[in-house]
């Protein structure tokens, strides 16, 4: 054999075991495809996605509900599966995938007896997302609404109670935003313009028992005096110290009362003014 002929055979024998090799890749693929796919039954499949989900493992547990529904798309086991999607997304810090999971479920089961708890999900994605009161409170108006939506629906459950403590913390939330608009108005000397923030939180009756109503009567004595609105500074501090009196925002109001030269009034005197228990609904 020359050496012209050696080279031939060299590169045909290369030719034929890349051949060999990509013909044993395609084999291989073709059967871990079969295996991937290969029908199971549907309570091993759907177990298998809880036990990953006890080990935390969510993208795992994520792939084995998906199975579940797309090899018994019309069983219970695919109905249950469908809500432990949108939990392994929400445990995975996926929200929008998870929302999207459970308003599926309410669109194709809204009498099952889980849809509360999809309701209820949809809620925490939202109210997990609300961001500092520094920023736009869009996420937070969204957590609000759809928290009211699991306590009208189903307000004698338990995702109904622990939804009502959460209300309350998005009203300071919102709250919250109110006075940190108020006091940048206040930095600006836009006294008008804070004034309006504060009365927001003390008129508005979601506002009215969040933590942030003392400083909001406080701020509203600071900006009337600012303004010479004696009198209605007066009304302020008789209703923070009728209703706060032991707060440090009611001892500042009164000293900066003093400091201005006005004489704080007597609580027999704010009653017999209507002051008190009138104008701000039940907690004031």
């Amino acid at each position: 054999m020359n050496s012209r002929q050696m080279h031939l055979a060299r590169v045909l024998g290369a030719t034929l075991l890349a051949a060999g090799l990509g013909a044993c890749g395609t084999l291989g693929r073709q059967q871990a495809e079969r295996q991937q796919f290969v029908d199971e039954p549907v309570a091993q499949i759907y177990n298998r996605g809880a036990a990953n989900l006890d080990r935390r493992r969510w993208p795992q547990a994520l792939r084995n509900f998906e199975e579940v529904e797309r090899q018994h798309p019309y069983s219970s086991w695919a109905r249950r599966a469908m809500l432990m999607e949108a939990y392994a997304h929400y445990q995975n810090n996926d929200y929008d995938e998870s929302i999207a999971d459970a308003q599926r479920f309410i669109a194709l089961h809204p009498g099952n007896e889980n849809a509360p708890y999809a309701y209820y999900l949809i809620a925490i994605c939202h109210f997990e997302r609300i961001l500092d009161v520094g920023r736009d409170q869009g996420t937070t108006e969204r957590a609000l609404q759809a928290l009211n939506d699991v306590v009208r629906r189903y307000p004698e459950s338990a995702y109904a109670r622990d939804a009502r403590l959460k209300i309350d913390m998005v009203y300071d939330q919102l709250a919250g935003k109110e006075m940190a608009v108020g006091r940048f108005y206040l930095t600006r000397d836009q006294h008008l313009a804070a004034i309006n923030r504060f009365r927001n939180v003390i008129e508005n009756e979601n506002f009215q028992r969040t933590s942030h109503t003392p400083e909001a009567l406080h701020r509203l004595v600071e900006s009337y005096l600012s303004v010479g609105m004696t009198e209605e500074a007066q009304r302020m501090a008789s209703i923070l110290g009728h209703n706060f009196p032991g707060s440090e925002w009611y001892q500042r109001s009164y000293r900066l009362m003093t400091d201005s030269g006005v004489a704080p009034v007597a609580e027999e005197e704010a009653r017999r003014r209507g002051w008190l228990g009138r104008t701000f609904g039940a907690v004031f």
